[in-house]
């Protein structure tokens, strides 16, 4: 099971590098790397593009003695266990400040205890983070999303996208992150096949999702304002990644490459010292309007 896994991670490794260099003037930078532990893999990065000011797409391919504590909390059986797990992450941040920024994830790992049977599970989904929201972005990337879960039954988007919702929360903001998509994890339910094609599909539907997207808003002008506004709220993606996300913890607990980790990190932002925006701004209407939990499939068609 793992070849087949594999196959799809790097061939999606490619498609989503080649829609994106299309995109922008410049190429990203292929980085393979290995790690002593065992496996390794590719960062791909993209700095200070015409679009893009940066963008990161990573495979790898990792195994290791002890499964990492950030990967057990739903499955103690397995804490200690030799482990293998490889998948796809990318972070997009657009220079563009009308333009969101967007992160995906897809990954498969494998445990294998010394007393018991191996136990296999799959993880991902995606997220966009617009700090400027247009109604039809967000409809789009939501009913994109829905489509990605159809096939597998009633329920699964809903069940998916409140997921999402609850797990890319900064609890000491009272904020979403942005206006979320789709997340699962320790899936295994329904077998291999079904599983694996679930994941496919979230995979194979992230790029209809957010390139309509990018292309509307790349060009779009903006000023200093929107700019300082853009630093000031990546700020709270990076809260999120360093304090919250299984991701991160599990990459740098299994002694991941470091550089590779944290690629997802913008490479300009900015904290403002009890910052409120202006009472009926734009800027206000990103938090009173869209960083909380709705359903947007329903409060956003026929606007």
């Amino acid at each position: 099971m793992q070849d087949a896994v594999k196959q799809y991670l790097t061939d999606l490794h490619d498609r989503i590098t080649d829609a994106i260099e299309s995109l922008d003037a410049e190429k990203f930078r292929r980085d393979p790397w290995r790690r002593p532990e065992g496996g390794g893999g590719e960062s791909r990065i993209l700095s200070e593009g015409s679009v893009f000011e940066r963008a990161g797409v990573s495979f790898s391919h990792v195994c290791g003695a002890s499964m990492p504590q950030s990967a057990t909390q739903q499955r103690p059986e397995v804490a200690g266990a030799p482990f293998e797990a490889m998948g796809i992450s990318l972070v997009f941040h657009p220079r563009n400040p009308f333009a969101p920024t967007t992160h995906a994830n897809v990954r498969f790992l494998i445990a294998t205890p010394r007393d018991g049977a191996p136990a296999w599970w799959f993880g991902g989904g995606f997220d966009l983070t617009p700090y400027y929201p247009f109604d039809e972005d967000v409809l789009h990337w939501h009913t994109t999303a829905r489509a990605a879960c159809l096939p597998f039954g009633a329920g699964v988007y809903e069940k998916y996208k409140d997921w999402c919702d609850r797990y890319f929360f900064l609890p000491h903001r009272n904020e979403t992150r942005g206006v979320g998509g789709l997340f699962f994890d320790d899936l295994s339910e329904g077998g291999f096949d079904r599983s694996f094609a679930l994941l496919r599909s979230v995979g194979d539907h992230f790029l209809s999702a957010y390139l309509p997207i990018i292309e509307r808003r790349k060009d779009h002008g903006y000023g200093e304002r929107e700019r300082d506004f853009q630093l000031y709220r990546r700020g709270r993606y990076v809260e999120f990644n360093l304090v919250y996300d299984r991701g991160t913890l599990f990459g740098l607990q299994s002694r991941g490459r470091t550089e590779s980790i944290l690629m997802s990190l913008p490479p300009l932002v900015r904290w403002d010292y009890d910052w409120h925006p202006e009472p009926g701004s734009r800027e206000t209407r990103l938090y009173s309007d869209f960083l909380r939990p709705r359903d947007f499939l329903t409060e956003l068609r026929g606007r």
